[in-house]
């Protein structure tokens, strides 16, 4: 990262110094599952990409419920962490619009997991993955309002 982009996440980091740790960690979580399961290709935009944004932004939901105490400020937190990272990061257009668009399917997927354990979220994130959809661009993006997305195999 720039000392820019940097800089935007230790703005909103030090407006939620209690959300640092959790969001930290959610992210370590999610990157020794994804490599534990695929190796280093979810770092493409494939199905194990898809797999890794939606996991992503459940377990940051997951993680800071223990300090908001309340779903939609974990949801609404994750969101925020989760768009600066694709505006910070500079993706082309495409695989921007489904890294954010499989951010928000996997803060939807923890509304109806919050109860349940790691590995039960893991194994509903990689059943949902068997669903996910190959699309070539936003007009058909557009189609998969709540299933996960990817642009190449």
């Amino acid at each position: 990262m720039s000392i820019k982009q940097l800089w935007k996440f230790s703005i909103l980091f030090l407006k939620h110094p209690l959300l640092i740790f959790p969001t930290l960690n959610a992210t370590k979580r999610t990157f020794a599952i994804c490599n534990e399961h695929f190796g280093t290709a979810h770092n493409r935009s494939n199905a194990a990409n898809a797999f890794r944004h939606a996991l992503w932004n459940v377990l940051i939901c997951r993680n800071t419920l223990k300090r908001t105490k309340n779903k939609q400020k974990s949801v609404f937190w994750a969101q925020k962490v989760g768009d600066l990272y694709e505006k910070v990061t500079q993706n082309k257009p495409l695989e921007e619009a489904m890294d954010l668009h499989n951010n928000a399917v996997g803060r939807i997927y923890f509304l109806n997991l919050i109860d349940k354990t790691e590995e039960e979220i893991v194994s509903f994130t990689l059943e949902k993955m068997k669903n996910a959809k190959k699309v070539a661009n936003i007009e058909e993006m557009e189609r998969y309002r709540i299933e996960m997305f990817y642009l190449e195999e």
